[in-house]
């Protein structure tokens, strides 16, 4: 009986230890001209605005995205993102340009973010974008001067994700 105790306990300990293994996170890649978007299959840093890159559970690489809000509708589609670990996002408040944020150095956490949405400020593929700032002062003033309402990751409105019809920047 008390070999079974044993032999349980070591099991336990084991698993639990193997859990451990799958919280490490990985660290966010620098972004070059292979970083392909995942819905558009265009070279990422040729976009405006911030970026998103997103790790699933289980694969080595991340997903990139032109535009932060095509990272967050992808998270939220059913069949898609099922093992998403980590998002990371530009944090435009240490951004010298909108139009050209670093491509490495400046990637945050999107749980943490703060976000200005409804801002006259357009993404990557010129769709409404959910802008990231890691401080929740640099979000209010950017929505200040631009027009927008800022918001934590977890209040960002499903149906500002998912298509904005009539609302692209035309040329």
């Amino acid at each position: 009986m008390k070999r079974l105790k044993l032999s349980s306990l070591l099991f336990f300990s084991l698993m639990l230890s193997a859990c451990g293994a799958d919280a490490v996170l990985p660290s966010p890649e620098k972004m070059t001209r292979d970083s392909i978007g995942f819905y558009c299959a265009m070279i990422v840093v040729d976009h405006i605005g911030p970026k998103a890159q997103v790790f699933e559970k289980g694969k080595e690489n991340s997903l990139w995205f032109s535009q932060v809000r095509d990272a967050f509708a992808y998270r939220s589609m059913p069949g898609e993102a099922q093992n998403v670990s980590i998002i990371y996002v530009h944090d435009m408040g240490q951004a010298t340009s909108y139009d050209n944020p670093p491509v490495d150095g400046i990637w945050i956490d999107a749980k943490t973010a703060f976000y200005v949405i409804n801002s006259d400020k357009r993404g990557g593929m010129g769709a409404r974008e959910t802008i990231p700032f890691g401080q929740k002062t640099d979000a209010e003033n950017f929505a200040q001067l631009h027009d927008g309402i800022v918001v934590a990751f977890n209040d960002i409105p499903l149906d500002y994700l998912w298509g904005d019809e009539g609302d692209y920047e035309t040329n």
